[in-house]
């Protein structure tokens, strides 16, 4: 019996990456990785940085930035493409303090996961289904009845793949809301902190 919970439960995680949505969103990913390489070594070639344009705004940036990026997070935690990840790493690498950067990013990407979590659980199937198809509804379902709070961290662990859609099957079967906060907030707050620091980084190489 054991070995076939074990052969299921590999065929169900290897089913998740063959899907044609699921492969979308990764092709997505390194399509941006390349282009984001690419504009990084351009920056650094021609010396951007150090234009008074670049310095105006990361010193813009770096004083205003934490409202819009609390803002834009939240956006980001609903279904709208703003790209936390990159936007966390940006902020950072154009001198947003780190720690108030991925304090107010997690707390504002949490926000928006639990709108998204709070409409599905009182409108239910009939708003869900204008946000996914419906196979994707039950292709969710049935991955998170049989890996629960496991999937949700690993998808909110890794930032290409959709933890927004996840929120909403947490409405939808209205899971704990306090679990919900925890494991939307603790995954997200790691990925963040590493992305700050590699932006960070990146400023440095860059001489921002």
């Amino acid at each position: 019996m054991g070995k076939i919970d074990e052969r299921n439960r590999s065929t169900d995680s290897s089913s998740l990456f063959k899907n044609a949505w699921m492969k979308s969103f990764l092709l997505y990913a390194i399509v941006f990785a390349v282009l984001g390489i690419a504009i990084l070594i351009l920056v650094k070639v021609f010396n951007i940085g150090d234009t008074p344009l670049f310095l105006d705004v990361k010193a813009f940036v770096a004083e205003y930035g934490l409202a819009g990026i609390f803002f834009a997070t939240i956006l980001a935690g609903t279904i709208v493409p703003l790209g936390s990840p990159a936007l966390v790493m940006a902020a950072a690498l154009l001198g947003v303090p780190k720690i108030p950067l991925i304090f107010v990013a997690t707390t504002g990407f949490t926000i928006g996961m639990a709108v998204n979590y709070g409409i599905v659980y009182y409108l239910g199937r009939p708003y869900i289904t204008k946000k996914m198809p419906a196979e994707k509804l039950e292709e969710l379902t049935r991955l998170w009845e049989r890996w629960g709070w496991t999937l949700y961290v690993v998808f909110g662990l890794i930032p290409v793949l959709p933890v927004e859609l996840l929120a909403f099957v947490c409405g939808f079967l209205k899971t704990r809301i306090d679990h919900f906060l925890i494991f939307s907030f603790t995954p997200r707050f790691i990925v963040f902190l590493l992305l700050a620091y590699f932006g960070e980084y990146v400023g440095m190489w860059l001489g921002v």
